[in-house]
């Protein structure tokens, strides 16, 4: 197997979902399958439902996936109409739900999707091609002002403000379609001291994939819906890649295991509010050394777990 393709985290999300082989799963960001296979193994009579927003994904995690076809139903959906699924599909809650939240190695190591610069290819990064809006749409259409917030907000980018001018101004000279036509657009605005540490689009494609795809949106829309429909002793992990989504599942978690609003001062719980379980590490889990040798996309991952009582 090669290394792009080892799931990240993997020994410690299967450890962490503690899978019933009877047990009902939903892999919210299916992507290739390499989680999704792993919990397939461990199943008998369990069932595990896949989606993923990306349909050429999909397609590469059925083939992954196809000596469990009788255990596994794939379908195409964002992850935050997937609860809705499968309440339509007659499910009544799950036992453990997992989102992978990075680029799926699917989608890097295909250039043409544009989600890496290091690969010259068209500007898209659209989890889901069949609709939305693209990089190359937000690059050439957006405002100065708007290109600037979402670099420093969702890239946490410091030269947010120069790059966002830099794009502003060589579009006007011509249309801006490839990752490498915007790469040297992001290097020349940035002075040399801020290129040292790591690659300089690093932070603005981070920006623009969130951008295009309404990460953060779906997040936060998703966590709520998704603890309800967990099953008693069920478990959700997330893997998070930046520190604003690990932020959100964090803050959700918390507030999931201690609900209660009350002023600090009150003598008792008077809101009414009931936890709805306990997270199982307080601290987020990271890859090993060991992992971090044979697969450096492990490096930002960030595991977070959460039982429902």
């Amino acid at each position: 197997m090669e290394f792009s393709h080892i799931p990240v985290l993997y020994k410690e999300v299967i450890e962490g979902l503690e899978i019933k082989p009877e047990g009902v799963y939903l892999d919210g960001t299916v992507g290739g399958g390499g989680h999704s296979s792993l919990i397939a193994e461990r199943l008998t009579t369990g069932k595990l439902y896949c989606t993923d927003r990306d349909e050429e994904a999909l397609k590469a995690a059925g083939e992954k996936l196809k000596e469990y076809k009788d255990k596994v139903t794939l379908l195409h959906s964002n992850y935050l109409d997937a609860v809705k699924l499968l309440k339509d599909m007659g499910e009544k809650g799950t036992d453990g739900i997992l989102l992978d939240l990075g680029v799926s190695s699917y989608q890097l190591d295909n250039p043409e999707r544009g989600f890496s610069y290091r690969e010259d290819a068209p500007l898209d990064m659209r989890m889901d091609r069949s609709e939305g809006t693209s990089a190359a749409d937000i690059v050439n259409e957006w405002s100065e002002e708007e290109l600037r917030r979402i670099i420093k907000e969702y890239g946490e980018e410091k030269c947010a403000g120069r790059i966002a001018s830099a794009i502003v101004k060589k579009r006007a000279e011509k249309k801006i379609e490839s990752t490498f036509e915007l790469n040297k657009i992001i290097a020349d605005a940035m002075p040399a001291k801020m290129k040292a540490d790591t690659h300089p689009s690093k932070r603005t494609y981070q920006a623009l994939r969130i951008a295009c795809n309404g990460e953060l949106d779906a997040l936060e829309g998703a966590l709520d819906e998704m603890l309800d429909y967990l099953n008693p002793g069920g478990r959700i992990a997330i893997i998070t890649f930046h520190s604003l989504e690990d932020r959100i599942v964090k803050k959700k978690f918390m507030e999931a295991e201690k609900p209660c609003i009350c002023p600090p001062n009150f003598p008792q719980c008077v809101c009414g509010r009931v936890s709805k379980g306990h997270r199982v590490n307080h601290k987020a889990i990271t890859a090993t050394e060991e992992e971090l040798e044979n697969n450096r996309r492990s490096k930002p991952a960030k595991l977070r777990i959460f039982e429902k009582q």
